[in-house]
């Protein structure tokens, strides 16, 4: 018998039928600026009217070890929501309202059922984050993943006006920071916190403490990621947004200090209530108040900055959305301060 791709480990035929199974997933989130189907080689989009400067923004992520708890949990329709969530919020920091949206799924052996149930994950992110999911790339890779375990990268763009664009350069002591709360981990610090829930605090994924109120660790630990589109689009529509911040791995003192002009701190004085999977990981383990802020987000997402005079504004553009002050822009040398 000849040597068969098929028996190599990739199955073409199996691809083939993805393809077809993904196309009312993409359609879903298509645009009036889309050109094209997927299926093709590439994806196309038009800028949409009524920009003078248009520039186009982009991003890439991937979800990281927060895969390892999906595998364990058999849980692959929330981490498609998480791959759109990492790139659309870094772009949303620029200012600019994301368009489109390409994914990447790699894996050992293809199973369907699991690539269909991430990508639809995928899609209803893009229909959270207003963007259309115009294409993507399914590699089976024999040998270069355990069986039943893949890998996730995506990538965003988003378009702004070139005046508009925010950089953090417009920031003044004295203005303030407004917080948009987290889900809980979102896709950050996953191997400290498997560290310490799974392997230090001896949790099962199935297990089910007082403090998570009915969920289980690994219910918890999935959470997908908050996106943050509508929230700022109805920010950007109310006040002049000085900056930014999508809070990722290195928490808010790592990030805050990104969008700040030099000699100017972030005093942080109102800390939003945490999510209890983070009040379990300081029940259960050992580990230090500076190092828990370096690595979690700790309840806080997303951070805006505004001026004083237009807090109350942006307060009520964020009402529906539990928008809170978080601190306030204060001189300084050193980033980010608790107060």
């Amino acid at each position: 018998m000849s040597l068969t791709y098929k028996a190599s480990g990739v199955d073409i035929e199996k691809g083939d039928r993805l393809v077809d199974r993904i196309r009312p997933l993409a359609a879903s989130t298509q645009k009036p600026w889309t050109l094209g189907n997927v299926g093709g080689f590439a994806g196309a989009f038009r800028i949409p009217p009524g920009y003078e400067a248009p520039v186009m923004v982009s991003g890439t992520d991937g979800v990281g070890t927060k895969l390892k708890l999906a595998f364990a949990m058999e849980t692959h329709n929330t981490v498609g929501i998480d791959l759109v969530a990492m790139c659309v919020n870094d772009i949303l920091t620029c200012g600019a309202m994301p368009l489109t949206f390409l994914d990447y799924f790699a894996t050992g052996a293809l199973d369907e059922e699991i690539a269909h149930s991430v990508i639809e994950g995928i899609a209803l992110g893009c229909q959270q984050a207003g963007c259309a999911l115009i294409g993507g790339e399914t590699a089976e890779l024999p040998g270069m993943y355990a069986p039943g375990e893949y890998d996730l990268a995506g990538f965003a763009v988003g378009v702004v006006e070139e005046a508009k664009m925010l950089d953090g350069s417009k920031v003044r002591a004295g203005d303030i920071l407004l917080g948009l709360p987290s889900t809980g981990l979102h896709s950050n610090g996953y191997s400290l916190a498997r560290k310490a829930l799974l392997d230090h605090a001896g949790l099962g994924l199935r297990d089910r403490p007082d403090i998570l109120e009915g969920e289980s660790v690994g219910e918890a630990m999935l959470r997908p990621t908050r996106i943050y589109a509508e929230e700022v689009a109805a920010l950007l529509d109310s006040v002049e947004v000085r900056a930014m911040c999508h809070i990722t791995g290195g928490g808010l003192t790592g990030n805050l200090p990104r969008v700040l002009p030099e000699g100017l701190d972030a005093a942080l004085s109102h800390l939003p209530k945490e999510p209890a999977i983070f009040s379990l990981i300081r029940e259960r383990a050992d580990i230090a108040e500076d190092e828990l802020r370096r690595a979690f987000n700790l309840g806080t997402g997303f951070v805006a900055i505004v001026k004083e005079s237009d807090v109350g504004a942006a307060l009520s553009a964020l009402e529906t959305f539990s928008g809170f002050v978080l601190g306030e822009v204060v001189a300084g040398e050193e980033g980010v301060r608790f107060v």
